[in-house]
């Protein structure tokens, strides 16, 4: 009798505790209910000039207008990279309260952020709180894709396009923009014709252009689909050939005197220093601005290497990412805050004002948005070419972002300097990639 009295008396007092248990579950889920008390979040972003005039009306009217009594502290971290340096040294010193609770990332952060054991994740948030995949550009919400999860949700998308000095290329002969690498070759030509002395195009390739081109011949630069489904091991363009390819058509192209081999972007363009230049889409609205009526402004697609290549870019720009502050009210405002700087209304309203491309598909399809495209010709081939850019191509996402930028750079730069074969700068470039995807390999695994 006694032993059945203390077996009883056990089971009694493991449902006391499990009762009290979840009534303390219940308590904590009551207490961070958006809306019961204030709660302060802090957002770091890298917009500036005229983006970051409106990142700051946005905060601001979120702050006046949001029913959970949400403050958002807004900071500005310098450029992406400068946040991205901020953010991992942050990470290395394990001080995770120095983290803020939203970031705007590009895709320099992307390895860091999500090897940090302090994401939280869109992917997170769709299974905690609600699934909103569907209403972006889907395009532009797998962008932000590694390693099976989607980071971030698209906030400022852009793509590479070209400009174009329309009044130079009249003079010249042409009424319209090149299309082609052999088309900048025949703009020089005719342009020396004319008279004029400017250069037809100047740039030197990096990371991100590369992607564009390698993806319009159908090759990534560095394995796993540039990265995107896991870390970036081993060059993608070599055995299939696509990167000597490419080589010979740039090298080329500058021996006939189509290419300078510096950055001719756009305060050599504004100054009549060169006809065509590519560059984000971010930028129409500031070149529109910086030319004024010194010439008319044309715009069209990315340059293709040749004529049997796909047309199209890799999408570009940059993402909202949260960190898992631990603390459940916090997280909650900053989805609030997340999806408000993501949705109709601010997208259609950022697009309007600065040339990036709606992410959010309501905004895209805004009576407002459309009128723009309408009166502002320019900032229609932006959002076009999105559409049309083949699905699978992809930005390059590699831990050592910084160095396999430059490293790109200085070898293309490097084999038209020194007049180096093709084949041998092929070598020296990949052997240099390579080297720096092993060393980021054993630091990190």
């Amino acid at each position: 009798m006694k032993k059945l009295f203390v077996v009883l008396l056990s089971l009694f007092l493991s449902f006391s505790f499990l009762f009290a248990g979840g009534a303390k579950e219940e308590a904590v889920k009551e207490k961070v209910k958006l809306g019961d008390e204030p709660v302060t979040i802090t957002f770091w972003h890298s917009s500036s000039d005229e983006a970051g005039v409106l990142m700051d009306k946005f905060i601001k009217t979120f702050n006046e207008t949001n029913p959970y009594k949400i403050t958002v502290k807004g900071i500005y971290q310098g450029q992406y990279s400068d946040a991205t340096t901020l953010m991992k040294t942050i990470i290395s010193a394990e001080n995770y309260k120095e983290l803020p609770d939203v970031m705007q990332m590009d895709a320099t952060g992307k390895v860091d952020y999500s090897s940090s054991g302090r994401a939280f994740t869109a992917s997170d948030a769709f299974s905690a709180y609600e699934d909103i995949s569907s209403e972006y550009i889907p395009v532009a919400l797998s962008n932000w894709d590694y390693q099976g999860e989607t980071l971030g949700l698209p906030f400022a998308l852009s793509t590479t396009i070209t400009f174009y000095n329309a009044d130079m290329l009249k003079k010249a002969g042409w009424d319209n923009a090149p299309d082609t690498f052999k088309d900048i070759v025949e703009l020089k030509k005719d342009m020396e014709k004319a008279g004029i002395e400017a250069a037809s195009y100047g740039t030197v390739p990096n990371t991100p252009l590369l992607a564009n081109w390698l993806g319009q011949m159908g090759s990534y630069v560095v394995n796993n689909k540039n990265g995107s489904e896991s870390m970036a091991t081993e060059l993608d363009c070599i055995e299939n050939g696509k990167l000597e390819e490419f080589l010979t058509e740039w090298k080329n192209l500058y021996a006939e005197g189509g290419v300078e081999n510096r950055s001719l972007s756009t305060n050599q363009f504004v100054a009549g220093e060169v006809a065509v230049f590519t560059s984000s889409s971010s930028n129409v609205s500031s070149v529109l601005e910086k030319v004024g009526d010194r010439f008319t402004v044309g715009t069209s697609p990315f340059l293709r290497v040749n004529e049997e290549v796909e047309y199209g870019a890799t999408v570009s720009g940059s993402c909202l990412v949260m960190f898992d502050s631990k603390d459940e009210l916090r997280k909650k405002a900053s989805w609030e805050f997340i999806k408000y700087l993501t949705g109709k209304e601010v997208q259609a309203e950022f697009a309007i004002s600065t040339g990036y491309i709606p992410s959010n598909l309501e905004a895209l399809e805004s009576e407002e948005y459309k009128n723009k495209l309408e009166e502002n010709p320019q900032f229609r081939v932006a959002p076009e070419q999105l559409l049309s850019t083949p699905k699978d191509m992809k930005s390059v996402t590699v831990g050592p972002s910084a160095d396999f930028y430059y490293a790109i750079m200085n070898g293309v730069s490097d084999m038209l300097k020194n007049d180096t074969d093709v084949a041998k700068a092929t070598e020296s470039i990949s052997s240099s990639l390579q080297s720096l995807l092993d060393q980021y390999k054993r630091n990190n695994i």
